[in-house]
């Protein structure tokens, strides 16, 4: 089980800002969401990379039953893409490098825009 961290954004503070696993080993990233029956409205994923890249934070939503909303963010910890991610379908990329991938409920889509400053904090 991951680690929980609060994704803040900083450009406009949410009152219940994301809780997610921080989800930086390469099982933890290849696992991701598969296999799960539902997402919590609060819960999600964030995988973590070593470096900006669009193909190393692409994803499928193979074996995924449900849609999420995904936020790609950089190093400067902005973010750069957004993208409402349909169950079963074989690849999402990035418009732009990014080494975060943060995953959530798709009622949370409207919580990031390109261009946001976020912050991490430990739960």
């Amino acid at each position: 089980m991951p680690r929980l961290i609060i994704v803040h954004n900083l450009t406009k503070p949410i009152e219940r800002p994301a809780r997610v696993g921080y989800c930086d080993s390469f099982l933890c990233r290849l696992r991701g969401l598969m296999f799960r029956a539902r997402l919590e409205p609060d819960a999600g994923l964030l995988l973590v990379e070593r470096r900006d890249s669009r193909l190393d934070t692409s994803i499928h939503m193979l074996f995924v039953p449900f849609d999420l909303a995904v936020f790609w963010i950089d190093s400067e910890m902005t973010v750069v893409d957004k993208v409402v991610a349909k169950s079963w379908r074989p690849a999402y990329m990035s418009k732009a490098g990014a080494r975060y991938t943060l995953e959530i409920h798709p009622d949370r889509f409207g919580d990031y825009e390109i261009g946001d400053k976020v912050e991490f904090k430990n739960v």
